[in-house]
């Protein structure tokens, strides 16, 4: 099983090429390290695949801000929301949605996955952090199920895509 939680982007696992090729172009210019786009989004792409075989559980939780944060065109803003309205229906993905303007219980310092209980990774501009001590697995593990309660789903959720494809125009 994985949960996700991401705060201001779309997850790499769900993104389009363009949405992914525009976020990573911005992180080579910002970090000005070697123009590797293509192949960069070759990767990310190729890793979709894990979504689609079987076995595999995707328990995903997003900021209403992740929806809202463009990277390239508002087409590409909108090619990427439609993604997540496909991503949705599929049987083995839980998406979820916190509102903008919700009283919640917890939030998340920063983006995080946790994989099965026996990671838990992250990720930073510069560094790739990886937890593996059981009881710091637990406490994100904690933070995830807080950050769920403060979650809609369903139709709610779908209806928050929507509105954010909306305001697009």
């Amino acid at each position: 099983m994985f949960r996700i939680y991401e705060h201001n982007v779309v997850p790499g696992l769900f993104q389009t090429p363009e949405y992914a090729r525009a976020m990573v172009q911005f992180w080579i210019r910002f970090l000005a390290t070697p123009n590797d786009v293509e192949d960069a989004v070759a990767i990310r792409m190729a890793r979709q695949r894990i979504v689609q075989r079987g076995g595999r559980w995707f328990v995903i939780v997003l900021e209403e801000q992740a929806l809202r944060t463009w990277f390239g065109s508002a087409e590409v803003q909108a090619g990427q929301l439609g993604r997540l309205l496909e991503v949705m229906a599929l049987p083995n993905i839980s998406l979820s949605i916190i509102p903008l303007m919700r009283e919640r219980g917890g939030v998340g310092s920063a983006g995080f996955w946790i994989f099965d209980d026996d990671l838990v990774a992250l990720e930073t501009p510069t560094a790739s952090i990886q937890v593996s001590q059981p009881a710091e697995i637990g406490l994100y593990a904690r933070v995830f199920e807080e950050l769920k309660r403060s979650a809609v789903y369903g139709r709610e959720a779908r209806q928050l895509i929507v509105a954010a494809l909306d305001d697009l125009t």
